[in-house]
């Protein structure tokens, strides 16, 4: 399987079963699972997919799928109205990695793929068929260290990004429908409905706010903002709000549905309660101008301890203590 790698389409995921055999320290068994993939395995390799030699000039076009043991990614040219294969990449993944965010995982088979085919990155723009938000996490300056790391490594190639779209190759078809329940390719659809998780925090030194924007498929964003201004209890329950607003209007959200401990705002922007405070008044304000950004918006009170992670972050922030193991994007804000 190693040798003929490039020719294997997901071949970290055909192979898991006997990886999981060959583990270190575990009692060789061949079971079931494992005869059926091997048979699976012997019937994809007597019709093998050709590959096609790249035309110079014409883009490269890198599609991937994630699973819960692998990422893999197929590179494809279109020749003659035609999209054809040029390499297979598959990555059974270890240790820390299976328990990357859905988000991170598609950014490591970017990462992964370009280091495979350093040759055809260099020599070739590169556009990446993805509806995930993989560029735009990446151009974020507080992501955690690895994606920073992922960041500057991918900035030696031209790589674009665009929308899957339809599919248009025999090729890819059959790439997806292995890794993908049903044979549909599992996408994100922007015009889906996220949910959004805020909380603020404030005490007599330090000032934040918790993030959590989840949407459709997996994705999962966390923000951790610290302020560096002096900012009340609800002062800091609105700019948690704001700030998870524009997070989701940036990642193409267009249905929200926000929710908040904090049963003031919560009642101020349903109109339950009036904005007396001069303060309190501009920021709802603004966050009635940002809620025209989305198709359909919605804002409901949420108890604390239905809240916890959006909790946590806000403390981490205000405590000045951050939180670096998890892809949490960590931002000063200098004024309101």
């Amino acid at each position: 399987m190693t040798a003929l790698s490039r020719f294997v389409s997901a071949g970290g995921e055909k192979g898991h079963p006997y990886f999981q055999c060959l583990k270190r320290n575990n009692r060789f068994a061949w079971t079931d699972e494992c005869e059926a993939a091997f048979l699976k395995l012997k019937e994809y390799l007597a019709t093998p997919p050709v590959l096609c030699k790249p035309r110079a000039g014409v883009p490269l076009r890198l599609y991937f799928a994630v699973t819960e043991w692998a990422i893999s990614s197929l590179l494809v040219q279109e020749q003659d109205q035609v999209q054809k294969p040029i390499y297979f990449v598959s990555k059974a993944l270890q240790g820390p990695e299976s328990r990357y965010q859905s988000l991170e995982k598609a950014a490591l088979a970017v990462v992964f793929s370009a280091r495979r085919l350093r040759h055809y990155f260099h020599s070739f723009t590169v556009v990446v068929m993805t509806d995930l938000p993989i560029q735009k996490v990446l151009q974020k300056p507080d992501v955690a260290e690895r994606m920073v790391r992922w960041a500057v490594e991918l900035s030696e190639f031209d790589i674009q990004y665009e929308s899957r779209g339809f599919i248009k190759g025999q090729v890819y078809a059959d790439f997806v429908t292995e890794l993908s329940p049903g044979g549909a390719p599992q996408e994100v659809e922007l015009g889906s409905q996220w949910m959004l998780s805020v909380d603020g925090s404030s005490n007599q030194q330090w000032s934040g706010a918790g993030i959590v924007l989840e949407g459709p498929n997996g994705v999962l964003i966390e923000q951790a903002l610290r302020f560096a201004f002096k900012a009340s209890n609800n002062q800091a329950e609105y700019e948690a709000l704001i700030a998870g607003m524009l997070l989701a209007k940036e990642m193409g959200a267009q249905s929200l549905l926000a929710k908040s401990d904090s049963q003031l705002v919560t009642g101020q922007v349903t109109g339950e309660y009036q904005a007396k405070d001069p303060q309190m008044a501009v920021y709802l304000k603004y966050v009635q101008v940002l809620r025209g950004a989305f198709a359909t918006f919605e804002l409901v009170h949420l108890p604390r301890e239905q809240n916890a992670r959006a909790d946590l972050l806000a403390k981490l922030a205000s405590s000045g203590k951050g939180e670096r193991q998890r892809t949490v994007i960590q931002e000063t804000l200098k004024t309101p």
